[in-house]
């Protein structure tokens, strides 16, 4: 029987926030594409998802109804005219993870717009992949998300990625009144109209966001994607919290001075496995005999998998997630009701911080999609991700402990990651601060004419892209105390991360408790599906860890000078 403290805890929070006790199963933990079933202390917190909200019923006919009602202009069939150029953009293979099962929303929007487009005599029509300095999608992703029929009559002439270093192929727009450059693709600003098609995942998506970053270059990026900005983004998925969404809502009211912008923004639910995995969704209090059985005989089918084809196995089993939400028009009032149901989906309410914050480091990331995850992305993951998934006040507190679980394995894909490979083994050994890499190594990683032609002719994340997902991880670097890694197959990786190591998740746990004392409250976050925290606390120490003035009367965190004006190399 629980005592009255464990009671009482469980009932102020919400009631995803479950406290162990001793007839508590022990928990699935991902580690890589491995599952491992593993018992916590009496006391823990397991903060689980929300269920996935009910799926609208007729997607059509609700992405038709938001752009006949749109948010701040005119319906999209009003704006429309014989013989106009339009420019289709549409976010690229990142979002959602893993990829959902098809038909993919993005092609349900293209269909319906194309159709629109056609019927109001519109045929000088493009479509855009917004990859910014992400991999170009191969031809079979850019066929798998549009359909056949759209990928038959758009590639290549019509249907390709955005190139950020195509020669003559961005214009410069001018200046944000904080100096930031504002900068996209040509093709964006000689269209008379620009339709950009957005899946919102997560709180950090859509908005300005998809024009300004996604169809911009690496001088566009410098406004934002800098260790300046990451350090003062207090909460990445909390626009009103973050520096990075105060620059980018900046450079995109400039842009929709000069570019007619309509944007139809989606958001989805997180039903991230159905089916004969549907299991992992679940709560292991749930699980049926047919659950443990299922899930029993996927563990030692994993086990005896070679490490390539069990990644293969997970990146080629598509998602069941559902449209939850559609708003169309202006880019601003169309992404604050998005953003809305974003929320209700996303955030767990959690009384108070913890000291010990547990994650299981998944397969995938939105920067290793059909690749393996490499020991940068898994410090993404711990540092970047898992531990701002908040909002606003980080659920593990001030020098608390961050426990992962993960092999950390030293494999890169030459393919898709090749600057990253010399960053990890060059750039590391000699310096982990992110300002001297800001510094000293990123242009020369930018420029690099290897990296340049592997980014525009391969399947590569641009030469920058490495010091990005380095500043990514900068504010879990600088506020927690501890770093352990469990079940790491050796010691150099997470050596070079300044991380510690332990064999087993009871180790870690018996470091960690060494370290913030045997008291220490402890929370696993129970993932995936995505699962973010809304942590309660007092308005007083909610002012404290916030460590800000009033937000920006525009959107973003206090406004300071611009962090392109501050000495960049």
């Amino acid at each position: 029987m629980r005592s009255l403290d464990r009671l009482r805890q469980s009932y102020d929070e919400d009631s995803q926030v479950v406290v162990q006790d001793r007839q508590s199963p022990p928990r699935m933990i991902f580690s890589d594409p491995e599952i491992l079933l593993e018992e916590h202390p009496v006391g823990t917190r397991v903060v689980f998802p929300n269920p996935p909200i009910e799926p609208l019923v007729n997607w059509r006919a609700a992405i038709r109804w938001a752009i006949n009602h749109p948010e701040g202009c005119d319906p999209l069939h009003a704006k429309l005219r014989p013989g106009m150029k339009v420019l289709v953009a549409m976010d690229d293979i990142s979002l959602p993870l893993p990829p959902m099962r098809t038909p993919d929303v993005r092609q349900i929007m293209l269909e319906i717009v194309l159709n629109l487009l056609a019927d109001s005599g519109v045929d000088d029509v493009h479509l855009i992949v917004a990859n910014a300095l992400h991999r170009r999608m191969t031809p079979p992703e850019m066929r798998r998300m549009v359909g056949d029929k759209i990928f038959e009559a758009y590639y290549p002439d019509r249907y390709t990625n955005h190139d950020a270093e195509e020669p003559g192929g961005i214009v410069e727009l001018g200046e944000t009144d904080v100096h930031e450059k504002v900068r996209i693709s040509r093709k964006a600003t000689e269209a008379d109209l620009v339709i950009y098609l957005n899946v919102n995942f997560v709180p950090m998506d859509g908005g300005h966001k998809s024009v300004g970053t996604g169809l911009t270059d690496y001088l566009g990026l410098r406004a934002h994607h800098t260790p300046h900005a990451i350090r003062e983004s207090k909460s990445y998925m909390e626009p009103r919290h973050s520096a990075l969404h105060g620059s980018v809502n900046r450079i995109g009211r400039i842009i929709d001075e000069h570019v007619d912008v309509f944007h139809i923004e989606t958001c989805l639910n997180n039903q991230m496995f159905d089916g004969p995995l549907g299991f992992l969704g679940k709560r292991e209090e749930d699980f049926t005999d047919f659950d443990r059985t299922a899930l029993a005989g996927l563990r030692w089918t994993l086990s005896k998998t070679p490490r390539s084809l069990r990644q293969q196995i997970f990146h080629r089993v598509p998602a069941g997630y559902g449209l939850i939400a559609v708003a169309a028009g202006k880019t601003e009032p169309a992404h604050e009701k998005i953003l809305e149901a974003c929320r209700k989906q996303c955030f767990v309410r959690v009384k108070g911080q913890s000291d010990i914050l547990i994650c299981g480091i998944p397969y995938i990331s939105p920067y290793n999609v059909n690749a393996i995850l490499n020991p940068l992305l898994v410090q993404v993951m711990a540092c970047g991700y898992f531990f701002n998934m908040n909002r606003g006040i980080p659920l593990v507190k001030k020098g608390g402990t961050l426990i992962l679980t993960h092999p950390c394995m030293d494999e890169f894909d030459p393919v898709q990651h090749p600057s990253y490979i010399e960053f990890f083994h060059r750039l590391l050994p000699e310096t982990t601060d992110a300002m001297e890499l800001h510094r000293k190594y990123e242009r020369e990683f930018a420029q690099n004419a290897s990296y340049v032609h592997l980014y525009r002719k391969g399947n590569a994340y641009h030469g920058a892209h490495p010091f990005y997902m380095w500043y990514w991880g900068e504010n879990g670097r600088a506020h927690l105390g501890q770093i352990i890694a469990v079940g790491t197959e050796n010691q150099h990786v997470p050596k070079l991360l300044g991380w510690e190591r332990a064999d087993t998740l009871a180790e870690a746990i018996d470091m960690a408790r060494g370290r913030q004392g045997r008291s220490a409250q402890m929370t696993l976050m129970h993932h995936p599906p995505m699962v973010m925290t809304e942590v309660a606390v007092s308005a007083e120490e909610e002012a404290r860890l916030l460590g800000e003035g009033e937000p920006h009367p525009r959107g973003g965190a206090a406004r300071k000078p611009g962090f392109a004006a501050q000495g960049e190399p």
